[in-house]
C-alpha cells in the first residue's frame, strides 16, 4: 500500500461528504453518474437531510425529486429509504464499519463498501470499477 501512497500522494475522494452515512448516500448516488454531478445534488440534499430518520420522513416522490438530476433515480430514492431503514433497525441509525455488513445495505455492493471502508473508517481497500476489471483480466 505504501507504494501506492507514493505513487499517487494526493489522492483522495472526490465525493464530498462529511461522514461515513453522508459518504455511503454519496457513492451510492455516483454509480452510472459523474461525481461533478453528485456533488451538486449532494450539496442541497445533506442540508435537507442529516440522519437516516429524515431520509424516511418523506415520501419516497419527493426523495426522487430531489435527486432527479442522478441517473435511475427512482431505483436509488428507493434504496435510499431501504437503506435508511435497515440502518435504524440492525446497525442502531449508524453506517457499519465491516464491508461483509456494509454489502447487506440496499444499493451498496462491493465497490461501494470498498470506497466506504477505505475512505471512512480507514481500512486499505481499492475500488475498481467494471471496465478495469475486464481490462485486467485480458491482461492475464
Amino acid at each position: 500500500m505504501d507504494t501506492i501512497g507514493e505513487l499517487f500522494p494526493d489522492a483522495h475522494c472526490e465525493l464530498r461528504h462529511s461522514n461515513p452515512f453522508e459518504l455511503t448516500i454519496a457513492v451510492l448516488l455516483s454509480a452510472q453518474c459523474t461525481d461533478e454531478t453528485v456533488n451538486k445534488v449532494t450539496l442541497d440534499l445533506f442540508a435537507k437531510y442529516k440522519r437516516p430518520e429524515d431520509y424516511l420522513s418523506v415520501p419516497l416522490e419527493e426523495l426522487e425529486q430531489d435527486i432527479r438530476r442522478i441517473g435511475l433515480f427512482r431505483n436509488k430514492a428507493s434504496n435510499i429509504q431501504k437503506l435508511c431503514q435497515l440502518l435504524l433497525d440492525k446497525f442502531d441509525g449508524q453506517i457499519p464499519e465491516k464491508h461483509e455488513q456494509l454489502v447487506e445495505l440496499p444499493g451498496v455492493g462491493r465497490k461501494t463498501a470498498n470506497v466506504v471502508v477505505s475512505n471512512a473508517f480507514g481500512v486499505p481497500a481499492i475500488a475498481v470499477d467494471t471496465h478495469v476489471e475486464r481490462v485486467s483480466k485480458r491482461l492475464v
